[in-house]
């Protein structure tokens, strides 16, 4: 999204929420007279918006999700074509008001790893982990379509695994989650 997009967006949420709290406190009243009390009243003070950051007042602020995961390629078109075609990925649009894919809320690990673990080999730097309803469906469906996966065979407490690679040989992994990965833990 363009800067001026936000800012225009981010004015009209707060201009839009002020309104509100003032239409709110003027319906509850019962004569002109008390709402023109209202109107004559200050709003309440606000934080003034700073973008140094400053230690939170309750609770840690975290983020909501994963908002967007880039990499390099050799032929992006192709490639973006391979995962929207395969798993319903939704292509970037050439605008920014051509809108995103969007996923389904649910679990999502975040981990780093070492070279020697399971990034797919030293010249690789990164894999995909996409969260699937039916692993089985998912793989005949890929397989179907002549793509190679490979289907972990143990049961893991936390779900089922499948494994394949993109046209440019980056590693992907199907999750299918089990156990305690069914149920948002609660907030600390």
């Amino acid at each position: 999204m363009n800067r001026t997009v936000s800012l225009t967006a981010i004015a009209s949420l707060i201009v839009g929420g002020l309104a509100g709290h003032l239409v709110t406190r003027l319906w509850k009243l019962d004569s002109f007279e008390d709402s023109a009390k209202v109107l004559q009243e200050s709003l309440p003070a606000r934080q003034p918006f700073s973008i140094e950051s400053t230690a939170p007042l309750h609770s840690m602020e975290k983020v909501t999700g994963i908002g967007g995961f880039f990499f390099r390629v050799k032929n992006s078109n192709a490639l973006n074509e391979w995962y929207e075609q395969h798993f319903g990925v939704r292509q970037v649009g050439e605008r920014d008001e051509d809108g995103s894919w969007w996923q389904d809320a649910g679990p999502t690990v975040f981990a780093a790893e070492s070279e020697e673990d399971q990034a797919g080999g030293p010249e690789y730097a990164w894999r995909i982990n996409f969260r699937v309803r039916d692993l089985d469906a998912m793989v005949a469906q890929l397989r179907a379509a002549g793509q190679s996966v490979e289907v972990d065979a143990t049961l893991y407490p936390n779900g089922r695994f499948a494994h394949l690679r993109d046209p440019e040989g980056n590693r992907i992994e199907l999750w299918e989650p089990a156990g305690a990965d069914l149920v948002r833990p609660p907030e600390p």
